[in-house]
C-alpha cells in the first residue's frame, strides 16, 4: 500500500513538473499567435491607414491600480495619431473582447474591433458585423445604446451581447483617459 503511494505520489509530481514546464515553454508563443492572429486584425480593422506595424510597436503600461495594459500605437507620417487598447464587458456567453481605437489628435473613438467573443451564433456574433461594429467610428463618450439614450443601436435579439460591446468600449475609454499622458510621453517626441 505504501509503495503505491509513493509511486503515485512520484508520477504525479514529475507529471506536474512537465506539464507546468511545458507551460512556461509555450506561453510566448501562444502570446505571439494570439497578438497576430487575433488582436492583429482587430487594430487593422480600426487603423486600416497605419504605417506601421501596431502589434510589433506595442507597449505595456501600469494604471494607477497596478493593472498591466498593452496600447497599441498607430503612425501615420511618423506622427501618432491613434493608439488602440483592448476592454473586456460582460456578454451571454462570458467575456466580450473589443479593441477599442483612439484618436489622439481630438480624443474620439477610431472605432472597434472584436477579439473575445463566446455568444450565440447566428445572434449575439452579430456584433461583430459592420452593421453594428461601425456605429462606433467617431462616436461621443461615454457610448451608450439607444435604449438608454446613446445613439448606438442594439443587434436585434443579442441586447446582452450588445450591452457586452459598450461596457468593455468604456472600460476601454477609462482606461485611456488615465493613461493618455503616458502614452503621449512615450510616442509624441
Amino acid at each position: 500500500m505504501i509503495r503505491t503511494i509513493v509511486v503515485l505520489t512520484l508520477f504525479c509530481s514529475a507529471s506536474g513538473f512537465i506539464l507546468s514546464y511545458l507551460k512556461d515553454l509555450t506561453a510566448p508563443a501562444i502570446e505571439e499567435q494570439l497578438l497576430v492572429n487575433v488582436q492583429g486584425p482587430a487594430i487593422t480593422s480600426v487603423f486600416n491607414r497605419a504605417e506601421n506595424n501596431p502589434v510589433s510597436d506595442r507597449h505595456t503600461f501600469e494604471t494607477g491600480d497596478g493593472k498591466r495594459v498593452v496600447v497599441f500605437p498607430c503612425f501615420v507620417g511618423n506622427r501618432l495619431t491613434g493608439v488602440a487598447i483592448e476592454g473586456f464587458g460582460k456578454g451571454y456567453g462570458g467575456d466580450v473582447g473589443v479593441i477599442v481605437g483612439f484618436n489622439v489628435e481630438n480624443d474620439s473613438l477610431a472605432g472597434v474591433g472584436m477579439t473575445v467573443l463566446k455568444e450565440t451564433p447566428g445572434l449575439g456574433m452579430r456584433v461583430r458585423e459592420p452593421a453594428f461594429s461601425d456605429q462606433f467610428r467617431n462616436a461621443s463618450f461615454p457610448v451608450a445604446l439607444s435604449s438608454a439614450g446613446g445613439r448606438i443601436d442594439a443587434v436585434s435579439g443579442a441586447t446582452i451581447s450588445s450591452n457586452g460591446v459598450i461596457e468593455a468600449v468604456n472600460k476601454a475609454n477609462a482606461v485611456y483617459k488615465e493613461l493618455r499622458p503616458q502614452i503621449l510621453a512615450q510616442w509624441d517626441k
